[in-house]
């Protein structure tokens, strides 16, 4: 009889809204890549799942730590009609969790460790990629994994890590063992869970908004993990002056913490005349949209474009939502701006450049202001939903 283990898994009905146009890669009843257009009734069960087995190519990851992301709050979330908030791919049920770090206790044929180009052994300390890139379709051979054609996420339509074992494809494993040069050993598997959500923020202010030059005045709207990470990343390539604008007092805390210059509480100021006053009139090279609030807080920084005399600057979209941007046109043609998107954390050597950041002293441990057990995941997402005081929940197992 195959061994047993708890995880979190999610249930949602297969409920297509009207205007539903299935896609080529959505399967009925299964997986979508439009959750907020067909799934409803979310719920939450903790079950006995049976301890998988890694096949060719992957490795099977005892799980020490792993954090509640936004993603999970909005698929456990819902509209006035009991559709999930959250906009992407889905497949239910589902074991959450994809931010995690671990141990390698089994390995299939032909796994490989990229630290050592040799098979794994067991015994390494390991975080992972949560997007399941194929490697073969155009997107993934032109070097944007992050866009694969067939895409697989952990934690969104395949099983993921609030278990205590979660089964992961060797090609999307990075070592921490870098970490145990500068942080004690019960932070090592902590760090490795923030991996994940500060590789976002690099791929969203670095690989598509291009990054910055020292000197350069950049605004962060939204300070969750990924903004706060942007923030971090930022002033450590030399932004001489990050702002964030936050209304949460406990996360304005951690900012302080990350290398922000700057706090403005968006709801008791004016966010536009505030950034202008302090860049003199400047604005900023980066604006980061990281509240999932286009509609709220693009007219500001429209504003700050248009009245600022920083040229070329550039909107990263990194939070997922299904509003529409409110864009003027005239504004991107005078100031010379443009407006990316963002997705995902994979590609262009992404993960180990933050691990290596992380493990020379970008210290991101304040990010997680809570640690909880296994069975306390469910009631903590849903408290999430309507509580932002905490930054990063962490499971530590």
């Amino acid at each position: 009889m195959q061994e047993k283990m708890k995880a979190v898994r999610l249930y949602a009905t297969w409920s297509p809204r009207d205007d539903f146009q299935p896609g080529p890669k959505d399967i009925e009843g299964k997986q979508t890549y439009l959750g907020s257009k067909v799934w409803r009734n979310p719920s939450f069960k903790i079950e006995e799942v049976d301890i998988p087995k890694p096949g060719i190519g992957e490795v099977l990851i005892e799980i020490k730590a792993c954090g509640i992301c936004g993603s999970d709050v909005h698929m456990a979330q819902v509209d006035k009609d009991g559709y999930i908030f959250y906009p992407g791919l889905t497949g239910f049920p589902c074991t959450l969790g994809h931010e995690f770090s671990g141990v390698v206790v089994e390995a299939g044929p032909d796994a490989y460790d990229k630290t050592t180009n040799q098979p794994f052994k067991g015994g390494e300390l390991v975080t992972s990629e949560e997007m399941v890139w194929c490697g073969n379709c155009r997107p993934c051979a032109d070097g944007f994994p992050n866009h694969c054609e067939r895409l697989d996420e952990i934690g969104f339509n395949i099983d993921g890590a609030f278990a205590k074992y979660v089964k992961v494809p060797s090609r999307l494993c990075w070592s921490i063992e870098p970490f145990r040069e500068k942080y004690d050993e019960k932070d090592v598997f902590k760090l490795g869970s923030l991996v994940e959500p500060t590789s976002v923020a690099y791929n969203a202010v670095i690989e598509r908004g291009g990054g910055i030059r020292p000197g350069d005045n950049v605004l962060i709207l939204g300070g969750g993990p990924i903004g706060l990470a942007a923030c971090a990343i930022l002033k450590r390539m030399g932004a001489v002056k990050v702002i964030l604008s936050e209304p949460e007092e406990c996360r304005a805390k951690i900012a302080d913490k990350l290398g922000v210059d700057y706090i403005i509480n968006p709801i008791k100021e004016n966010l536009a005349e505030k950034v202008l006053e302090i860049t003199s009139g400047m604005g900023a090279t980066i604006y980061l949209e990281a509240t999932g609030l286009p509609t709220i807080v693009y007219p500001e920084i429209e504003k700050i474009i248009w009245e600022g005399r920083t040229l070329n600057s550039t909107i990263v979209v990194v939070a997922r939502a299904d509003a529409k941007i409110p864009v003027t046109g005239e504004v991107l043609q005078v100031r010379r701006a443009r407006i990316v998107g963002a997705q995902g954390h994979s590609g262009h050597g992404t993960f180990p450049r933050v691990i290596e950041l992380m493990a020379s002293g970008m210290n991101m441990l304040p990010m997680i202001t809570k640690e909880i057990g296994l069975e306390e995941v469910p009631e903590n997402i849903i408290r999430l939903q309507k509580d932002k005081k905490d930054c990063k929940v962490t499971c530590v197992m």
